[in-house]
């Protein structure tokens, strides 16, 4: 079991999402590690745009292990990234980060900690299994619990329309590798 609440217990805000498909679950995970940026219709879009440089043809596990994020955790279906800074701000303000144990420890003033948990768990023997997808935002102090909660309100409401898009493009490609979907 991935315990999320070891690395940030006490969330401002959490998002979850979840994709079943009718595949074994390293089919799953394979599929959900080859998703691109550019696949996507707007996630991949406002990515680019937070965070300038980022190739079209990135996959969305390869840029949360490559900096501003770090991984915290990584198994072989599960991994966990993390990134410190101010989101809210239309400059790069995130810190780099040596590893989990700073990303622990991260308390700067006027910041947040965010959370990425992906993972895919087995169902029905096997046969089906989840893909499952969490984010956390934990704020280090009032002002940035302000700021998050005033960023939460224009985002916020369009979170739903694109926090599960690539898990359904994941889910889709292993159902087509796997001859179940033409």
């Amino acid at each position: 079991m991935i315990d999320l609440d070891a690395w940030l217990p006490d969330p401002e805000i959490v998002t979850r999402h979840r994709r079943d498909a009718a595949v074994a679950p390293d089919a799953l995970w394979s599929a959900a590690r080859g998703v691109r940026l550019d696949q996507t219709r707007t996630i991949g879009r406002l990515v680019r745009w937070r965070i300038p440089g980022v190739p079209p043809g990135q996959s969305f596990m390869g840029l949360l292990a490559t900096e501003p994020f770090t991984i915290l955790d990584a198994g072989e279906r599960h991994s966990i990234s993390g990134l410190c800074g101010r989101i809210w701000t239309f400059t790069r303000d995130y810190a780099e980060l040596s590893g989990p144990d700073e990303f622990l420890a991260w308390q700067e003033p006027r910041t947040v900690r965010v959370l990425f948990a992906h993972w895919v768990r087995a169902a029905d023997g096997g046969h089906r299994s989840t893909l499952h997808s969490e984010a956390r935002v934990g704020p280090t102090d009032t002002i940035a619990r302000m700021r998050l909660r005033a960023l939460w309100l224009a985002v916020g409401p369009f979170e739903r329309l694109i926090g599960a898009e690539a898990l359904a493009l994941a889910a889709d490609a292993a159902e087509r590798s796997d001859g179940r979907r033409p």
